[in-house]
């Protein structure tokens, strides 16, 4: 008799536990009242991932940044259990328009001024917070916009001082691509000259391994460099390579979100 009562609960918790549970990490495919369940049931942490849409040579799609930044980030709050992803934002600093510089000096490329993009990461930080999340947290896929995001978390914790809610900068999920990833690469026997800084080895096997159809293989053989818009080799790049900075960026940005979050103010 005992046993059949411990079964039952078993499977009446079990049952609350998946009915509280959303059906994705992502905001953007729950409804409101699904958002609302689940900040109740404790999923007080939201990651906003920054993306961009930029050029990266003739084998990368545009797309790039946004839909690693929306993988990664979904994956990092699977890891977390607790956490939510907020659309990703794909409208970005990418250099100035006219005269165009940086990016912009390609097609395709879309940019936005450094005051533009820092209002929106606010705003964005507002809304979260006036809909119950306490955690919110700001990563990038794009190097050029980090200083910025820092920024953004900084004037929303100076907004929010005493309210219990926090904006978490957090450079673990760049600074594993920029610097942990590079190492292992190297590790693996590849060049600085092959890994490179845009659209070599390193960026386009990281984009291989989340999604290949952004990559054009039949032009990763031939001569790349900056009239191309890239800087390194993707001729080396794999999926498997690839998957060493997925690896890296899912598990250190977890540790850094639960450090962040555990820390007190």
């Amino acid at each position: 008799m005992r046993l059949a009562v411990l079964s039952v609960l078993s499977v009446l918790c079990f049952g609350a536990a998946a009915q509280a549970a959303p059906p994705s990490v992502q905001l953007e495919e729950l409804t409101w009242t699904e958002v609302r369940a689940a900040i109740q049931s404790g999923t007080t942490t939201i990651i906003v991932p920054a993306g961009g849409t930029e050029q990266s040579g003739p084998h990368i799609a545009l797309g790039k940044h946004n839909v690693r930044a929306r993988v990664l980030a979904g994956r990092i709050a699977a890891a977390l259990g607790d956490t939510l992803v907020a659309p990703v934002l794909a409208y970005v600093p990418e250099g100035a328009i006219s005269p165009p510089s940086g990016h912009m000096l390609f097609p395709g490329t879309i940019s936005i001024p450094d005051a533009v993009f820092k209002n929106t990461l606010e705003a964005t930080g507002r809304s979260l917070r006036r809909a119950g999340f306490t955690h919110i947290v700001l990563v990038g896929d794009h190097g050029g916009y980090q200083s910025i995001l820092k920024q953004a978390a900084a004037e929303l914790n100076k907004e929010w001082a005493g309210s219990g809610a926090r904006a978490h900068y957090i450079k673990d999920y760049y600074s594993a691509v920029d610097v942990a990833y590079v190492r292992a690469l190297r590790a693996k026997g590849l060049s600085d000259v092959q890994i490179g800084s845009h659209a070599g080895t390193a960026d386009t096997s990281l984009t291989l391994a989340i999604d290949p159809s952004l990559v054009r293989s039949d032009h990763l053989a031939g001569d790349h460099g900056p009239a191309e818009g890239t800087n390194g080799d993707p001729g080396p790049s794999s999926a498997a390579l690839g998957q060493i900075g997925v690896d890296l960026v899912v598990s250190q940005t977890v540790a850094a979100i639960r450090k962040a979050r555990a820390e007190k103010r």
